[in-house]
């Protein structure tokens, strides 16, 4: 039987304009294999807690302690609990609470001649780790956005925002080709 291979569209709520990202991976994969797809589709760096949430059960990397009640991702199959049309979430850093919305937009054969994962497609820039959430993400934009204004800024903070962020942090980047190659790396 031929390889089934789920295309699924991630977006960052709360988030706009919007970040989002469109791929392929395949069906047989754990909800741990789908994490680092994720993390790697996004531009995250994989140094927070995570979650997904389906059918309003939760799953993640268990917690020893207890504290957090989550089903083991590393035994849990994308095609034993998601199929065409399905949409469920995923929160990364539940500090800032990064949450994304994910839906399986189609179950695909899979093509012998190609290589998986593949990101088809997306748009901007995955926002800088720490921020402070989408709220501290609009923050930023408005900041980046302040550092044009002919009259000079408007707040003297955005400067350290700006600062803190860096030179090469451009929000409306986003490579598909360069995330891809991340993404077989890795994940």
């Amino acid at each position: 039987m031929p390889r089934q291979i789920f295309q699924l569209k991630m977006s960052l709520a709360g988030v706009r304009p919007a970040v989002w990202r469109r791929v392929l991976v395949p069906a047989g994969y754990t909800l741990d294999r789908l994490h680092r797809v994720v993390q790697h589709a996004m531009g995250w760096r994989d140094c927070h807690l995570h979650s997904f949430e389906i059918d309003a059960v939760q799953y993640g990397d268990p917690d020893p302690d207890g504290e957090l009640a989550l089903h083991d991702e590393l035994d849990v199959r994308l095609d034993a609990v998601l199929g065409k049309g399905s949409r469920f979430s995923y929160t990364y850093d539940f500090g800032d609470w990064w949450e994304h919305d994910l839906v399986v937009e189609d179950a695909l054969t899979a093509d012998p001649d190609e290589r998986y994962p593949v990101c088809l497609g997306g748009e901007r820039a995955c926002p800088p780790e720490g921020v402070g959430g989408p709220l501290g993400y609009q923050a930023l934009l408005v900041a980046l956005a302040d550092e044009d204004n002919p009259v000079g800024p408007v707040d003297p903070r955005h400067a350290t925002l700006r600062d803190w962020a860096g030179s090469t942090f451009d929000p409306s980047r986003f490579d598909p080709d360069q995330t891809t190659t991340l993404l077989r790396r890795f994940s």
